[in-house]
């Protein structure tokens, strides 16, 4: 891979927050990078922060959400090759007469300044998903994405935006 430093840490905040309850929203963030210039965002690490599930006595309710490439039809995995992040609280309630109990999966993505990179992006824009289930109220998620920028030759960029086109 042939891409060279053009900038020094970048750190990019979003935020958003659904329009009702339990439904599905994108965003997109736009990194204004010069394409022209085979200019590409390197992504050391990401911090998402969703709001908590509804504590609701008989029903598993949860707030997802995730950081991706591309932009996508739902919260994505980190299954998916085009998901730089993730993350889910849960209220798992189903059965109990109380508000059940809590749970978190995020990974450990803060950054440390020892990683090489956690993903590149050769578009202009990354997209923040969120979702939730069984929540009276609507949620939000907040999130950081520290980057640098860089100038890839013209092999390493052509193969990073098809790579990208064909994984949305």
């Amino acid at each position: 891979m042939g891409f060279k430093k053009t900038s020094e840490l970048i750190a990019v905040s979003f935020g958003t927050n659904q329009i009702a309850p339990n439904t599905f929203i994108q965003e997109e963030v736009a990194l204004q990078l010069d394409v022209l210039n085979n200019e590409i965002a390197v992504i050391l690490a990401i911090d998402l922060d969703v709001e908590a599930p509804d504590a609701i006595a008989g029903l598993n309710t949860s707030t997802s959400a995730s950081v991706s490439a591309t932009t996508l039809a739902s919260v994505g995995f980190l299954s998916q090759s085009n998901v730089l992040a993730n993350a889910r609280d849960q209220i798992q309630a189903g059965g109990f007469v109380d508000g059940g109990v809590g749970f978190s999966r995020k990974a450990d993505s803060t950054y440390t300044g020892d990683l090489s990179y956690l993903g590149l992006i050769a578009t202009n824009n990354f997209f923040v998903q969120l979702g939730s289930q069984n929540n009276i109220g609507v949620k939000g998620v907040n999130g950081r994405v520290w980057l640098y920028r860089a100038k890839a030759d013209s092999s390493t960029y052509a193969a990073l935006v098809q790579s990208e086109v064909l994984s949305a």
